[in-house]
């Protein structure tokens, strides 16, 4: 049996796992992400992996990170909540310090690369795995391979705009319309709230608890979300569409867009469009960055 250490780098927290080569946890924990800069954060990931290193020999790094990754170099574009990581060349100072291979992706294709291994993609070749969070971010999958685009910017659905085109030269996006970020703050706006006293739990509590304007705004935050949803599916034609973020966890929400996209069938085409839950939630990044790992070393052998 191999072992791999794979980490998920967020912004406020990195999530860290020994993993067998099948995807099975062994060891898991979270520490603070530092704040200090490139350095103490190589010296982290080093600690991490000397401790597994203790446990069991290790076959790599897998790293799920936020940013528009660069999986040939190691570098990482872009912008995130932790400035420093962009710049420097990840894998080339990982694999200098810790003497093994690394290899690292996107978290949203690392998402979306789950499913398509162990996960509700698992028996599909094309699949869209939509991210639902602060913004809506997403990964594209066809052969079982994320497509990255020219830019880095494969799966960013977000971008696509939606509304008020003619009044603004950008217009306004998906990420600011059918996020749960946007949903927070269109709900504090009619509300007269701050939005800081807000998140989507909160939201869809007040909901439950029969408030009309909040019904209002979830009613508009779904219908966005499914035209965005058919526009993909005319784009791409994919055999699913995941939807994944903690939000994708209430039923209704899958329920809800299902509903609107079967309202806006076309009967031209007659194409049904449905959604489906990501399987896995807040394992879905390690998961994924162990396969991209395991895929990156099939293919450069």
């Amino acid at each position: 049996m191999n072992y791999y250490a794979v980490l998920d780098v967020g912004g406020s927290s990195i999530k860290f796992a020994l993993m067998s080569e099948a995807g099975e946890f062994i060891e898991r924990s979270m520490v603070p992400t530092p704040r200090e800069g490139i350095q103490v954060f190589i010296d982290t990931i080093e600690t991490i992996v000397k401790n597994f290193q203790n446990m069991h020999p290790l076959k790599g790094i897998a790293l799920s990170m936020p940013g528009a990754v660069d999986v040939e170099s190691g570098v990482i574009y872009g912008a995130s909540a932790i400035p420093y990581i962009h710049g420097p060349n990840i894998k080339q100072l990982l694999q200098e310090r810790t003497g093994l291979p690394v290899e690292l992706e996107n978290d949203a294709n690392c998402a979306g690369l789950a499913e398509g291994w162990i996960g509700a993609a698992k028996h599909v070749q094309d699949y869209i795995c939509i991210v639902i969070g602060t913004g809506v971010g997403g990964a594209l999958v066809l052969d079982k391979k994320v497509r990255h685009g020219k830019n880095l910017h494969g799966g960013e659905f977000g971008f696509m705009i939606m509304e008020d085109y003619l009044e603004q030269p950008f217009g306004v996006s998906l990420s600011s319309l059918g996020a749960t970020g946007g949903l927070v703050k269109l709900v504090a706006k009619r509300k007269g709230m701050d939005p800081s006293l807000l998140n989507g739990k909160i939201i869809f509590e007040m909901a439950d608890s029969g408030d009309e304007d909040v019904q209002d705004e979830i009613r508009k935050f779904i219908k966005r979300l499914a035209v965005g949803i058919l526009n993909l599916q005319y784009s791409i034609d994919p055999e699913k569409i995941l939807i994944g973020g903690a939000i994708s966890q209430r039923q209704d929400l899958i329920d809800g867009i299902n509903e609107a996209l079967a309202q806006m069938k076309n009967n031209v085409y007659n194409l049904t469009i449905k959604v489906e839950r990501c399987q896995f939630g807040n394992d879905s990044n390690l998961i994924g960055a162990l396969y991209h790992f395991l895929q990156r070393k099939t293919k450069l052998n």
